[in-house]
């Protein structure tokens, strides 16, 4: 289980699930959703530090994944709005003092 400390906040696993929940289709590749490299690209961090992070994302329940080779990831806006509140990755997720949202948004 994911365990969230907001003194030691995981920063890239913050960076890889708001990428996914402001992820429009215009940034996908596919319309099944984003491959691991393509969003390792995106949020400029380590494919496997990637995968690791998707992966807690998925045991949530807040992202899934269509296919096998390539493996498509998506957001699941529907689980993320019945999440627990006091769910440690929904208040991660939720902790917006630090985000650019110039980053997700084209005004």
């Amino acid at each position: 289980m994911y365990n969230y400390e907001p003194e030691t906040e995981d920063k890239e696993l913050k960076k890889v699930g708001l990428e996914l929940m402001f992820m429009t289709p215009e940034k996908c590749s596919k319309p099944d959703g984003i491959t691991a490299v393509e969003l390792a690209k995106l949020v400029e961090l380590p494919l496997e530090t990637v995968k690791k992070k998707l992966q807690i994302l998925k045991e949530v329940d807040i992202v899934y994944v269509k296919g096998i080779n390539p493996k498509y990831w998506r957001f699941n806006d529907y689980n993320f709005q019945r999440m627990d509140e006091n769910e440690e990755v929904y208040k991660l997720l939720c902790s917006f003092d630090d985000v650019d949202f110039d980053r997700f948004f084209q005004y």
